[in-house]
């Protein structure tokens, strides 16, 4: 299924949304347009400088929130730092690649825990501030290399021991992404929540994501595959924006793009191994709660 969609379909925006990595790239763009559509944009980001640097060439109601997804303190800070605000989405943007291992505080590896424990983590500690009556909504955005992971596990290996390669540490973030979504979504029907759990993937778009593969080898494959499929961040965006918006988003498909540049429709593409796996889903959950500290969906209330 692929749907014809641009920003001029985009449904008024009315509520407020919480965008992380909105200083650049995808989030940038996110942000941005949903500001245009009417929306109040909480851009939640590491440098507030440079947030501020960028809300300014904004138009329509933004804010500059401060939050660095690797600190766990800090996801902490930011979420009691809203108060009793509510929000109608949350769009977990923010992404890391990184050329060498390098670990947190908290001795977790620090792609891994900026891609998905942090995201993990905000969104057990906002999910009792999203507004009911508003169609409420997480989206969290990955990667369609997720389907090069073939087979295997290292979801307990949190600190990235062993060989650390750089693009594959990224895309195995990727992979939890999406398992965290699926997940997301059936633990959210299961407890009766309105709040509805989205996937979405910006295709092989030119973000500043592509400056950090660290091998040769690396090197020559993003070039290559951008060469033939990327597109700007202004097209990548647009599946994140239907996932975040639109009412015929649905929670069993992965929002992206084709892999064909001239086809700029939103695609359903149905999630596969190795993020079709429940069980997995159920181990990786555990094994992010335990490292995040953050257990959320036992008692929803909203």
């Amino acid at each position: 299924m692929a749907l014809n969609w641009t920003v001029d379909h985009m449904p008024n925006q009315t509520g407020t949304v919480v965008v992380t990595g909105a200083t650049s790239g995808l989030g940038r763009v996110t942000a941005a347009r949903l500001a245009e559509a009417g929306a109040t944009v909480l851009m939640a980001v590491r440098d507030t400088a440079k947030g501020e640097r960028v809300r300014a060439e904004m138009r329509g109601n933004v804010e500059v929130h401060r939050i660095d997804l690797a600190d766990p303190g800090s996801i902490r800070m930011f979420a009691e730092s809203l108060g009793h605000r509510r929000i109608d989405a949350l769009i977990n943007n923010a992404g890391l690649s990184a050329r060498e291992r390098e670990l947190t505080p908290e001795g977790y590896e620090r792609v891994i825990a900026t891609d998905h424990l942090g995201p993990f983590a905000l969104t057990g500690l906002l999910l009792n501030r999203f507004r009911p009556d508003r169609l409420p909504r997480v989206v969290t955005v990955g990667s369609n290399f997720y389907r090069q992971v073939r087979s295997g596990t290292d979801d307990e290996n949190l600190a990235a021991t062993g060989s650390f390669q750089p693009l594959r540490q990224y895309v195995r973030s990727k992979v939890s992404n999406l398992i965290f979504a699926q997940e997301l979504d059936r633990r959210l029907r299961a407890a009766g929540s309105p709040v509805r759990s989205f996937a979405a993937h910006p295709g092989m778009a030119w973000t500043g994501m592509q400056d950090n593969p660290g091998s040769i080898a690396e090197r020559v494959l993003v070039a290559a595959l951008g060469a033939l499929v990327a597109r700007s961040a202004e097209a990548g965006a647009l599946p994140i924006l239907f996932a975040a918006t639109d009412p015929r988003a649905r929670a069993d498909a992965f929002h992206g793009p084709s892999q064909r540049k001239w086809d700029k429709r939103v695609h359903f593409a149905p999630v596969v191994a190795p993020c079709n796996d429940s069980e997995r889903a159920a181990r990786q959950w555990a094994i992010a709660e335990a490292a995040t500290g953050v257990r959320y969906l036992s008692g929803v209330h909203l």
